[in-house]
């Protein structure tokens, strides 16, 4: 087959954002909020978005909490996804009150009258539904099956969702089907974008862990499909503030090169050769970088030998050497400054760009 994998998927809109056929791949998170609290749950939507989140998914836990949903929907700078369990009623009142996307695993729903009820409910909302698909809550019909191996068991399941969301006529859908294990997570993807090359496909390794262990785990699993052009869309889940997450995110896509949200820091290791506080100057570079949107590489290196050479393609560098900076644009050096003022005229010379 010719191209990548995400540019063959049926393109799927949750509200305004694009999920699928060669659109970028979309950052999304979940708050940790009381829902029925409306005032502190649109504050981390809006904190989830400045982190760099285009979608933002919210749990609708009862039935109290729909009224507070629907304020939410309507004030929220990004489309607002529904999480919704058990009770197809929920997912129901959801999408009346503005959400954008339903997030459910159809086998914990009931039976199948009660999700093409949401189906439908979804249909006349024009609203995408994301088939939730893990490995903790699989039918017991395919998780008791000896003859499968653990991704068969999530691709049988998937497959068999799928097939009757689109034999009902609706097309608009996202699948993820989630492990907390890499190996397993890559396989299923593989072998679910090869069975349904039309779906697009949402990226996880669920209950990844704290930030260190899930971020690791997140990067291994989620970029390897990325890198092999599958996903359209992506979450790192991190037992942690979820502000932590839509970072990771874009630190993934940026290394493989597919998004870009601000500067790229580029640093060495420290060695021997070292002659400054090279872990101080990086360290203090990407905080005040944090506050810069531009699409650019900024590189802060040890020593002469990793400077302009290794760093030619960074925009803006500087290489280090007893108590100086050689300070550099694309691999030419533009001026020597003493150790205190690095930062200052790296900073000086990214406003110019």
């Amino acid at each position: 087959m010719q191209g990548l994998a995400r540019e063959r998927t049926r393109q799927v809109m949750v509200g305004s954002v694009p999920i699928g056929g060669g659109a970028p791949v979309v950052v999304q998170s979940m708050t940790c909020t009381p829902t029925i609290d409306a005032d502190a749950t649109l504050a981390q939507v809006r904190a989830l978005v400045d982190a760099g989140c285009d979608l933002v998914r919210v749990t609708v836990p009862s039935a109290d909490a729909l009224e507070s949903f629907g304020r939410i929907c309507a004030e929220s700078p990004v489309p607002i996804v529904a999480d919704i369990h058990f009770d197809y009623r929920l997912a129901i009142g959801a999408v009346r009150a503005g959400a954008a996307k339903l997030r459910i695993n159809p086998g914990n729903i009931g039976d199948w009258d009660r999700v093409d009820a949401v189906i439908d409910a979804a249909g006349e909302a024009g609203a995408a539904i994301r088939i939730g698909v893990n490995a903790g809550s699989l039918d017991r019909r395919i998780a008791e099956r000896d003859d499968l191996t653990q991704p068969e068991k999530l691709v049988a399941s998937s497959l068999e969702f799928v097939d009757h969301f689109e034999k009902r006529g609706f097309e608009n859908i996202v699948l993820s089907a989630k492990a907390h294990s890499v190996p397993t997570t890559i396989e299923t993807y593989r072998a679910l974008s090869r069975e349904l090359p039309q779906v697009p496909l949402h990226l996880g390794v669920t209950e990844a862990g704290t930030v260190q262990q899930g971020t690791i785990k997140s990067a291994v699993g989620l970029g390897v499909l990325l890198a092999e052009g599958i996903g359209d869309t992506m979450r790192v889940s991190l037992t942690a503030d979820p502000v932590e997450e839509p970072p990771v995110c874009w630190g993934i896509l940026s290394a493989l090169g597919l998004r870009r949200r601000g500067p790229e820091l580029v640093s060495c290791p420290t060695c021997g050769r070292t002659q400054v506080d090279l872990i101080g100057l990086a360290e203090e570079v990407g905080e005040r970088l944090k506050s810069c949107t531009k699409p650019i590489s900024v590189a802060v290196m040890g020593c002469v030998v990793n400077g302009p050479g290794e760093a030619s393609d960074a925009d803006v560098g500087v290489a280090c050497g007893r108590g100086v900076g050689m300070v550099f644009r694309r691999g030419e050096i533009i001026r020597k400054v003493p150790e205190a003022q690095i930062v200052d005229a790296l900073m000086e010379e990214i406003e110019k760009l």
